[in-house]
Formats: C-alpha cells, structure tokens, sequence
C-alpha cells in the first residue's frame, strides 16, 4: 500500500474504531441504566445500605462511560492516562470505559 492510500486509509480505521468503542461504551450505559430500576423492583428500603452502595458504584460507571465518550471526542480513548501507552483492545472490549492500563492498574477494574 503506497504511503497515499495509508493516509487516507488510517482515518477511516479510525473512525470505524471509535464507532466500535461507542457501540460498547451505549451497551455498557444501558445496561448501567436499567440496573437501578432493577434494584427499586426488588422491593428493598432505599435506606438499605446494600442497595445505596449499589446505586453509587453504578453511578461511578456512568460517569467513567461519560468520561471515555468525552476521551473518544479528544481523541485521546484507548491510552493509558497513567503511562500513555496504549491500552489492549481486549482490556477495552471488556471494560470499554477503563482509563488505565492493567500495568498501571494494578490489576483492579477501571
């Protein structure tokens, strides 16, 4: 492939690899939305402390989907924001909104 075609090429990959990573990123805010309504179905107190702790790790996800869409934007979704280096797409297939590398991690989710 002459060095034209890769340059014409490299934004369409691009853009079909963003597209990919918001198709995850609209999945994982889906299931992340439906998630408190099922805890309200369960009948529990809203005072339940289980279920507050629910409500607030569910309400952290959301905003770290925000922040990976708002990552996508800048162009900067798929770097570690620790070490700059780019996170394995396997890692980002499974938590798409991860901000972090599993080095820079230190193994936990996110």
């Amino acid at each position: 492939m002459s060095r034209d075609a890769a340059a014409r090429t490299a934004p369409r990959l691009e853009r079909q690899a963003a597209e990919e990573a918001r198709g995850r990123l609209e999945h994982a805010r889906g299931t992340r939305l439906v998630q408190p309504r099922a805890l309200t179905e369960t009948g529990q107190s809203a005072d339940d402390h289980l279920m507050s702790a629910q409500r607030d790790a569910i309400e952290r996800v959301l905003k770290e989907i925000d922040d990976a869409f708002a990552r996508i934007e800048a162009g900067t979704y798929g770097l570690c924001l620790a070490c700059a280096k780019p996170v394995p797409a396997e890692r980002l297939e499974i938590l798409p909104y991860t901000r972090h590398c599993v080095a820079c991690r230190g193994g936990q989710a996110g």
